[in-house]
């Protein structure tokens, strides 16, 4: 789908033109090779990882200075829901961007569509591309041009404790049902069987897929999200927390969740393989990493699915810095450093040959989700993908603390989107 550039965004890709910000506020180095082919500059590095991850980040971004003596790596941890709003204020303002970013896949087509990333066909940065997952590649284009190189790929699981269900005498749940089921069994030891985002629209996905929906058709231009799959999604979810199934919280979803299933308040919870190392420091698996378990999210009454997800590395259009910015994107895609974070971090390498590495095969992290994720749902790559997260929120809240009925939540996220995807046919 061609997307039209918005006056705002004209202006800005004007004003990159013109002024070619680099990362810095005060610009530095061209960042270009000099006659004798080294590279020099700045490259500032925005990683917007978790505390359990950025210090590895930290560590392998710096080393890139070791083999370019002439290149400094700033490295910036910003927080992640921080990151896309602090990105597009800088790189609309023309100054204060970074030269090279970890991008989130649905953010990659919206950057995109503004102007914001350079395109990195035909640069060093896709070296080696043939290797990477189809379905990871896919996040990086928009409009027929790369623009970013995949770095990591995920999807939704269910983590369980297995002491708790044991005790309770619960088998692992296939099904949401299963879990409902289950709540008088662990009631008896005080704990509630699951934890429930309720302020986080990824995690309402699997849900609608269980329900046999989707948020829309890309093909057909249909916008599918209130169809009677999107009420059943709602219903099942305030459904969990109206019979004790469930705990939630609309607001700090991530910590609070984090702190119930590591105390042992909760016995499982939907959460991805970037949870891994923060989830194994808790209580109730330090010392016993074999109490966590990790089996597919539980179908609903339709479907079993969870989305695709991953993080990409992406370059600034207005970087002063663009031939050490694709080195350093090649670098922290290479194969070396992707077996390094799946051996440290147990995250899913995007490179096929990684893949056949014996520590990454003998990953028990990789082996459950690698399966997973090709099972995953990919999520429609367009310029307004990041943005269709925001109504599902908004109408999560309200449908769990009760000011909204899901039909209703349903009917008013589709016209959110009505309006959000003015470019072409979409009905």
């Amino acid at each position: 789908m061609r997307r039209g550039i918005g006056a705002t965004a004209l202006v800005a890709a004007l004003a990159l033109a013109a002024t070619a910000c680099g990362g810095g506020e005060d610009g530095g180095d061209s960042g270009k090779k000099g006659a004798d082919g080294e590279l020099s500059g700045t490259v500032e590095f925005w990683d917007t990882s978790g505390d359990a991850e950025k210090g590895f980040y930290q560590k392998v971004a710096e080393e890139f200075e070791d083999k370019h003596p002439g290149v400094e790596v700033k490295y910036v941890n910003v927080p992640f829901g921080e990151a896309n709003n602090k990105f597009k204020n800088a790189a609309g303002g023309g100054s204060g961007a970074p030269d090279v970013m970890r991008t989130e896949v649905a953010w990659v087509a919206d950057f995109a569509g503004l102007g914001y990333l350079a395109p990195l066909d035909d640069t060093v940065a896709v070296e080696d591309k043939d290797d990477f997952l189809p379905q990871a590649w896919g996040s990086t284009q928009f409009e027929g041009k790369t623009y970013g190189v995949p770095q990591v790929i995920d999807t939704l699981a269910l983590f369980y404790n297995k002491e708790l269900l044991d005790k309770a005498g619960v088998e692992v749940p296939r099904s949401v049902a299963d879990i409902k089921n289950s709540t008088g069994k662990f009631a008896e030891n005080g704990v509630t069987p699951f934890y429930l985002r309720g302020d986080d629209a990824y995690f309402v996905l699997p849900f609608l897929y269980g329900e046999g929906g989707d948020m829309l058709d890309a093909d057909a231009k249909k916008i599918t999200i209130d169809d009677p799959a999107g009420v059943r999604a709602f219903e099942t979810i305030r459904d969990l927390v109206d019979s004790e199934a469930a705990i939630t919280d609309v607001t700090d979803g991530w910590e609070n969740m984090q702190k119930a299933f590591k105390d042992g308040k909760v016995a499982m919870m939907l959460n991805g393989p970037w949870a891994i190392e923060d989830t194994l420091a808790g209580a109730q698996f330090k010392g016993k990493e074999d109490n966590l378990g990790v089996a597919a999210v539980p179908a609903g009454s339709k479907a079993q699915g969870a989305p695709q997800g991953g993080h990409n590395y992406s370059v600034y259009a207005g970087s002063d810095n663009l031939d050490a910015s694709y080195e350093f994107v090649k670098y922290m895609s290479s194969a070396e450093v992707q077996k390094r974070t799946t051996e440290e971090l147990s995250l899913l390498p995007t490179r096929t040959s990684v893949y056949g590495e014996q520590t990454v095969k003998d990953n028990k992290m990789v082996q459950f989700f690698k399966p997973a994720v090709d099972k995953a749902v990919e999520r429609p790559w367009i310029a307004e993908g990041n943005s269709l997260f925001e109504p599902i929120r908004v109408q999560l809240a309200d449908v769990l603390t009760g000011r909204t009925e899901p039909e209703a939540a349903a009917d008013k996220i589709g016209q959110e989107y009505a309006k959000l995807l003015k470019d072409g046919d979409w009905k």
